[in-house]
């Protein structure tokens, strides 16, 4: 399956999701262009345009027998919706193409004394370059300019009767021009760089091009260069495209618009193909091993950090040596071989302090928002494999989807641990390997010191014995494949999808009074991650923590468990944000039977580890069930009372539990790691509940007195038991369509209207709420909550229907129900607000129509 060319329209920058996959570089399973010698070709090439109709799962166009686009359609009886929908769509795209005829006026405005002043004796640029740098912009200009005098009159009349078609259909008619133009489009770039390098005066011209703001903005100019001007019309032709999608989706078939759009569709996309650029694949699918050698003790995948770039090793610990190496790049049917990276001696082997390894290496954490959309365009890519199984010529497809999973799970893998595990050879070169659980950092550097406590002799292995060493790793391996789920057998258990309750009663074993507190890890997308962390329990030998958490679980087959001592040594702490510098005391995990788990009662257990002994109990609730909005039957609370109710009772315009909450994570909170993300302890979260419930004189008190995570699950609980979503059932299928427009201006004016639809206690809570989420993210380098990760724990708490007909007897078992089309546009949503610029509740109301000024 063919990758596509990164998208350079500007469009897709100011979406919630990217529309592509992501371009990253993992060939074979490494990803080691440079190692290889294979640099990637860094020549300037014509940027791709991209003509995918949507960001949206939800707007994905199907194609007819001849593989041409069919635009959806509206259902019967959506008429004038419909209407409405496409009123947006045209005020919004109206708005932007003000802007566009005037950057093109923009472009034009230097041109003229350019011309003049190339005939005299001092010219600027030759004639030669003047034709070369604005070639057909005159000709765009008068196009657009025709089309706006046109369109504007339609809307300002508008009713059932108005035509447009006809008038998108010249303007598709008309592309010939821009096909002139993208052909000029990269000489006309380099002509502007040359003489912006030879001409200090034209350099001045092209970075301070003054462009008029709409006729509706307060601002009359902003400055633009000419570089981002040149780039405007190509981008203007996806826009163009992207609004024909959007405008077919809201004109019934039956309409006279339909085939005229339909038409001006066809000739865009064959436009756009024939422009597009052929981009070759650069990934290949991703396979591993695992090995046994000399004796081999133990090995693995690991992620290696190495010339500022993360690359998937597979490591061989034997009994008197370490190995890292790498899938050497084969030709197809050619024997897989093993490339040795380096190797240490065991009785070489340093583990580095922090203070000795501070310098040595950066480590590069993505923003977990990118992790998150990886998780939900992976659980997607699992629903459609297990659609695909049951059609009849699916077959073909499911191969197809496996590969470009492989590719996105192997991403996932190479990019997701930042547990840094620093290894030295004391005579030469420090190495680092990121992990992503400590569980698994503390198993290989347990492997490794029990060796190394026999009597080892340092080794230098000839370059023949490396290379037979090397050879034989490939037989002896004992993991075979990268942990992806494309790796595994369609027999094995899927994991459990839901929610596990667990609660850590104690803790016995321990020779000496400490101060304890445990971890709890599951395994998720094929790797470990910690979920929850009890209090620590001071100076004890028996701690009795009695703390519930519940944990999400996304395919989860294994629960750990991970007891610690905790360092209370100040020059140890904070000296790497991912570094731990506790002890661990002991460690252990259960496999998650789903028939022992799976019942309502408690199961208890114990996992023995060195000695200690930790008592816990869990249970697992589906998230169907977990999920489902029931309304409280005591209308006297808050907690399962609708909003309206509530604040007509307290006569407030926000409840009371919400200023509470916010007020106090604000006010202590804000600076904590994780806030929001991090579970609160279940019992403390219950009491916070009863004590809003029933109105308790004390709460304050409580509240102050509280851990904040248990605050923060306390508003989201809150929400996420509404009997109606916050953003209402109602309006729930026209936030859906509002956020899968893929015109950004007539996506504004759809996503305020909406907002402006909100009942007034809704609305004015909502936007409480969205100041305080800002105000979160605003604190992202200390607490890593982003406004992408904001979105991902608020966006379905306060959209998801009460209950949906299309679910309602289903049981939801499926990876994607977790991350499911509806979830990943519920993010959308809220993120599309925690991203636009403030909102206020005065203003919402009195404007009656929005228009973009960002193109």
């Amino acid at each position: 399956m063919q990758s596509p060319a990164p998208h350079v329209s500007l469009w897709s920058a100011a979406a919630c999701f990217k529309p592509t996959d992501f371009n990253y570089n993992t060939d074979g399973y490494d990803g080691d262009g440079a190692e290889d010698g294979k640099s990637q070709d860094s020549s300037e090439t014509l940027p791709y345009i991209d003509e995918s109709p949507t960001m949206s799962p939800q707007l994905c166009v199907s194609q007819g027998p001849d593989g041409e686009a069919i635009s959806p359609t509206p259902l019967e009886g959506d008429v004038e919706k419909g209407l409405e929908m496409k009123k947006l769509v045209l005020s919004g795209f109206l708005a932007s193409e003000e802007i566009y005829i005037n950057q093109l006026e923009a472009l034009l405005l230097p041109m003229r004394p350019l011309k003049a002043a190339a005939t005299t004796s001092q010219p600027v640029l030759t004639m030669q370059q003047i034709e070369t740098i604005f070639y057909k912009i005159q000709d765009i200009f008068e196009i657009h300019k025709e089309f706006y005098d046109a369109l504007l009159p339609s809307i300002q009349h508008w009713d059932e009767k108005v035509t447009v078609g006809h008038l998108f259909q010249k303007l598709a008619s008309q592309l010939g021009v821009y096909k002139a133009f993208v052909d000029n489009y990269k000489n006309a770039l380099e002509t502007v760089e040359k003489s912006s390098q030879a001409n200090i005066q034209f350099q001045k011209i092209c970075e301070t091009v003054k462009v008029k703001g709409p006729k509706e903005s307060k601002d009359c100019t902003t400055t633009s260069s000419m570089e981002a001007l040149l780039y405007k019309p190509i981008d203007r032709v996806t826009r163009s495209t992207l609004v024909l999608h959007d405008l077919l989706k809201h004109t019934p078939k039956d309409h006279p618009d339909f085939p005229l759009l339909q038409d001006a569709l066809r000739i865009s996309h064959s436009f756009l193909s024939s422009i597009n650029e052929e981009i070759d694949p650069r990934r290949t699918a991703v396979t591993t091993p695992k090995g046994e050698a000399r004796q081999l003790v133990k090995d693995g995948f690991l992620v290696e950090v190495s010339e500022n770039s993360r690359k998937l090793r597979h490591v061989f610990l034997f009994t008197d040596l370490l190995l890292c190496a790498k899938m050497k790049k084969t030709a197809v049917g050619r024997h897989q071989q093993y490339e040795c990276k380096w190797y240490i001696p065991l009785a070489d082997l340093t583990f580095q302090t922090l203070d000795e390894s501070d310098s040595c290496h950066s480590i590069q954490v993505l923003p977990e928002h990118e992790i998150e959309e990886m998780k939900m365009k992976i659980s997607v890519l699992k629903n459609e494999i297990q659609k695909e199984k049951k059609a009849p010529k699916g077959q073909s497809r499911v191969e197809r989807l496996r590969k470009k999973m492989n590719e996105q799970e192997s991403w996932l893998l190479l990019h997701s641990p930042t547990i840094p595990f620093r290894i030295q050879n004391k005579h030469g070169k420090s190495y680092l390997f990121l992990l992503s659980s400590d569980y698994e950092r503390s198993e290989w550097r347990e492997s490794m010191q029990k060796l190394q406590k026999k009597d080892l002799q340092a080794c230098v292995l000839s370059s023949v014995e490396l290379q037979v060493l090397t050879s034989s790793c490939f037989k002896l391996r004992t993991v075979h494949n990268i942990p992806v789920t494309s790796n595994k057998d369609d027999e094995e258990t899927p994991g459990l999808y839901g929610f596990l309750h667990v609660i850590v009663h104690s803790a016995t074993g321990f020779n000496e009074s400490t101060n304890l507190y445990c971890t709890l890890e599951v395994d998720s997308f094929g790797y470990f991650v910690s979920k929850a962390k009890t209090r620590v329990f001071r100076d004890t030998t028996e701690p009795q923590w009695n703390e519930e958490f519940e944990i999400e679980l996304e395919g989860s087959q294994y629960l750990r468990i991970l007891c610690y001592e905790k360092c209370y040594d100040k020059s140890m702490l904070n000296k790497d944000d991912n570094e731990i510098v506790d002890k661990i005391m002991g460690k252990g995990q259960v496999q998650l039977d789903p028939q022992t788990v799976q019942s309502k009662n408690w199961h208890m257990d114990v996992i023995e580890m060195n000695g200690i002994k930790v008592e816990f109990s869990m249970k697992f609730t589906s998230r169907d069930l977990s999920l489902k909005r029931t309304p409280s039957k005591k209308q006297s609370g808050v907690f399962g009372v609708k909003i309206n109710v509530v604040t007509k009772r307290e006569r407030s315009k926000v409840p009371y539990i919400v200023r509470q909450c916010i007020e106090e994570v604000e006010k202590r909170g804000i600076d904590e790691v994780g806030i929001y993300r991090i579970s609160g302890v279940a019992t403390d979260i219950q009491a916070l509940k009863q004590a809003f419930d029933t109105n308790t004189k004390d709460i304050l008190m409580m509240l102050s007195d509280m851990d904040i995570n248990a605050i923060a699950g306390t508003l989201k609980l809150y929400f996420r038991e509404l009997p109606e979503p916050l953003l209402t059932d109602r309006l729930y299928p026209a936030f859906m369509e509002g956020i899968a427009l893929s015109d950004p201006a007539a996506k504004e004016n759809c996503m305020m209207h909406l907002l402006r639809s909100l009942p007034d206690p809704n609305l004015m809570t909502f936007l409480t709420l969205l100041d305080h989420l800002k105000r979160v993210a605003e604190k992202e380098p200390i607490n890593k909550m982003s406004l992408h990760n904001l979105g991902t724990v608020f966006g379905p708490t306060l959209l998801r229907p009460s209950e949906s007909e299309s679910t309602k007897g289903q049981h939801i078992t499926c990876a994607s129900d977790i991350w499911s089309h509806d979830v990943m546009a519920q993010v959308q949503v809220l993120l599309y607000y925690l991203q636009h610029p403030p909102i206020s509740f005065a203003e919402l109301k009195r404007n009656t129509l929005y228009f973009s000024t960002d193109v």
